[in-house]
């Protein structure tokens, strides 16, 4: 388990992430802004600190170098932009940033980038290691940024998926003809979940696994179907 402060203007964003690393077993702090990122920092160090580019009051470079200047860059601070530049980047990384992330961030590239930084927070913690600031991460190549927009919503190679058998509707669960078609299809949805839910004991790993979903995109189909894995996930234990 680490601290790991979220440091975001959108509140959408810090929230997803809070409970992404929330479900790995991490303690999140979130900052909306830089000045509430430099009052947390203040108070304590965080082992790994995620950090948005384009803020309001301050950008998150700035901050990175005050946080330089003042020897308080003594952890692993990870950049997340949707609309850096390559210059941007590599001014963030040379300045000490250990990575950058691109929004919308896969949830598989964001767990591979805390892993990373929390052992190398590790490292620094046991080892004596120099500062990150001593050590800058290899500047991000054009070909890791500079891409084509893509849509948020994964897509699923039907190929890797096993086929199931068909079964019966589950007992229980009616959805009246008589709604319109959006309505409907909600009441589904929120049946289909709820059931996967109960069946993992609430692991949103095994449901992302069984639904076939990225779980980036499974916390945020819940969220809007108003459907709470804790919950349920207490219920069906």
């Amino acid at each position: 388990m680490a601290n790991i402060l979220v440091v975001d203007d959108e509140m959408g964003i810090r929230e997803l992430l809070s409970e992404i690393l929330g479900d790995e077993g991490h303690v999140v702090t979130m900052a909306e802004n830089a000045q509430q990122a430099r009052q947390i920092r203040a108070a304590s160090t965080p082992d790994l600190v995620l950090l948005d580019i384009w803020m309001p009051d301050t950008d998150g470079v700035t901050l990175l170098k005050e946080w330089q200047r003042d020897r308080l860059l003594t952890m692993p601070v990870i950049m997340m932009s949707g609309h850096a530049t390559i210059d941007t980047a590599v001014e963030a990384t040379r300045i000490g940033a250990l990575n950058f992330l691109e929004k919308p961030i896969s949830l598989q590239k964001l767990l591979k980038a805390v892993q990373q930084g929390l052992s190398r927070a590790q490292d620094i913690a046991r080892n004596g290691v120099m500062p990150i600031t001593a050590r800058p991460a290899a500047a991000p190549t054009t070909e890791s940024l500079v891409k084509p927009a893509v849509a948020a919503t994964p897509v699923v190679d039907a190929s890797t998926l096993a086929p199931e058998p068909t079964k019966p509707a589950e007992p229980g669960f009616t959805v009246s003809f008589e709604l319109p078609l959006r309505e409907a299809r909600d009441a589904f949805e929120r049946a289909y979940f709820e059931h996967h839910l109960q069946r993992e004991g609430g692991s949103m790993t095994r449901v992302a696994e069984r639904t076939g979903l990225e779980r980036t995109h499974l916390y945020r189909k819940l969220k809007q179907l108003g459907v709470e894995p804790g919950k349920l996930g207490r219920r069906g234990g």
